[in-house]
């Protein structure tokens, strides 16, 4: 099975902004209908052990797909936007899916 999946881990103590940001970032992805290289899913957690601590967890149907997405200019504009609401540097983890059950 092909596949990519991206881990994001990061400290913010505005998660109600980060959560506008995302939806705004979405909207106007939606509307601009140009959804080529966009994840197949996204999920955003919080950490019950870790209080302001949050993954953004997002698959890819691939590695080059992924790299299109962050390629972007809006992807670019939203991660820099992303950052200055992060308490500190996010944390990446860039993953090769296996399997998926």
């Amino acid at each position: 099975m092909a596949g990519f999946v991206q881990i994001i881990g990061y400290e913010t103590s505005k998660p109600d902004e980060v959560h506008a940001l995302s939806e705004e970032y979405d909207k106007a992805r939606e509307a601009a209908g140009d959804g080529g290289s966009a994840p197949g899913s996204a999920m955003v957690c919080a950490d019950r052990d870790n209080p302001g601590h949050y993954f953004t967890i997002v698959e890819f149907a691939s590695a080059e797909a992924a790299m299109e997405n962050s390629a972007r200019a809006d992807t670019s504009e939203y991660a820099a936007k992303m950052m200055e609401l992060c308490d500190g540097p996010p944390t990446f983890y860039n993953l090769d899916l296996l399997e998926k059950m």
